[in-house]
């Protein structure tokens, strides 16, 4: 692992723009080192960087990606870090199970109208 990265690196390894980058820096989740006006990007800067973007994917604000990854440093540590994450975990699976009876269930309703639409055309002697 290399001890530096660039901006430019870091944006192309992970198909982001500078502006996300630095919108993160001012967030206060990333510090890169700076050389003259060049930001350096440590490793651990890559790999938070990294648990950012998978925390954004599995749908959590950066607010709850700011707390979980302050407890890594912090009490409870890494333990209790994992443990919460967890917990973060189950909620957002229930959260999105749920949507997805809701649009499940929109779905067959949709489906249910169409066909009494295309019923009521068929007794109007309207063929599909």
């Amino acid at each position: 692992m290399r001890a530096f990265y660039t901006i430019t690196e870091l944006t192309r390894e992970f198909d982001i723009s500078t502006r996300t980058l630095r919108f993160y820096e001012t967030e206060g989740l990333l510090r890169p080192a700076r050389r003259g006006r060049q930001r350096l990007y440590r490793a651990n800067d890559r790999t938070k960087l990294m648990l950012i973007l998978r925390g954004k994917r599995l749908g959590f604000s950066l607010a709850e990606i700011r707390e979980i990854l302050s407890m890594y440093r912090s009490t409870p540590g890494e333990e209790g870090q994992l443990h919460h994450l967890v917990e973060k975990i189950e909620r957002r699976r229930a959260d999105l199970l749920q949507k997805q009876r809701d649009i499940e269930m929109t779905l067959s309703e949709l489906d249910n109208v169409e066909e009494g639409c295309w019923q009521r055309l068929g007794q109007m002697g309207i063929a599909r």
